[in-house]
C-alpha cells in the first residue's frame, strides 16, 4: 500500500525554465545554444547540484568549454532568479494529499544558488513532511545512495513510496531500490498513475 508521495522538484512542481530565463537576460538564440552547450547542457551542471564545487570553480569549468563567452556566462549565472518558478497547483496538490492522510516528501537534484535565488518558487515546502536537496547532502539522482538516505532519515519503506520525477532515469533509479514509480508529464496523467496505484 502506497502511503508516501516524493515528489521531484524541477518540472514537477516547479519550472525549471532555463531557455525562458536566458531569453529574459536578453541573450539571441544563437547565444543561448552556446551558454547552454557550456552550462545547463554540460555533464558540470551536475556538479552544482552536487555542491562540493563552489560556485567560482564551476564558472571556471564552464568557460573552459567556451572561453569567448566568459562574460555572458558570468552575467547570465550571477543572479538566476526566474531560472525557477512556480507552479500554481503545487500546494493545493500536497495539501490534498496530506488531507488525505499521506506522507508527502520532496526529493531533487538543486543547488544552493537556485534554493537562494529562486525561493520563491520553493513556498510550497514548508507545507511538506521533509525531503532531500541534493546540494546539501552531496548526492544526486539517479545514485542510489540518496534514495537510501531518505527512506533511513524519515523511516520510510520504499514498497510504501511513489516517487514522481519528469526523467525516467531517475525513476529507473528509485524502481531499483523498491519504490514505486511515476514518470511526470502532468499533473493529470500523474494523478491517473497514482489513482492505479491505489492512490485516491
Amino acid at each position: 500500500m502506497i502511503r508516501n508521495i516524493i515528489f521531484d522538484i524541477g518540472n514537477v512542481l516547479t519550472d525549471f525554465r532555463w531557455k525562458e530565463f536566458l531569453v529574459d537576460k536578453g541573450f539571441d538564440g544563437e547565444m543561448i545554444r552556446r551558454i547552454a552547450r557550456a552550462s545547463v547542457e554540460s555533464p558540470l551542471w551536475r556538479e552544482i547540484d552536487r555542491g562540493e564545487w563552489d560556485r567560482e570553480k564551476l564558472m571556471r569549468e564552464f568557460i573552459k568549454l567556451d572561453p569567448e563567452i566568459e562574460s555572458e556566462l558570468r552575467f547570465a549565472y550571477e543572479d538566476v532568479h526566474g531560472m525557477v518558478s512556480p507552479r500554481t497547483y503545487a500546494i493545493p496538490w500536497i495539501k490534498e494529499l496530506k488531507e488525505k492522510g499521506y506522507g508527502v516528501y520532496y526529493l531533487s537534484n538543486f543547488s544552493d544558488k537556485a534554493y537562494v535565488d529562486c525561493a520563491d518558487a520553493l513556498m510550497f515546502i514548508p507545507y511538506t513532511d521533509g525531503g532531500i536537496l541534493s546540494y546539501r547532502e552531496r548526492v544526486v539522482k539517479p545514485e542510489p545512495e540518496i534514495y537510501r538516505l531518505l527512506l533511513e532519515r524519515y523511516g520510510l519503506r520504499a514498497e510504501e513510496c511513489v516517487f514522481l520525477d519528469d526523467l525516467e532515469v531517475n525513476v529507473e533509479a528509485a524502481r531499483r531500490e523498491g519504490f514505486a514509480g511515476i514518470v511526470f508529464k502532468t499533473k493529470e496523467q500523474a494523478e491517473e498513475e497514482l489513482a492505479r496505484l491505489g492512490v485516491k
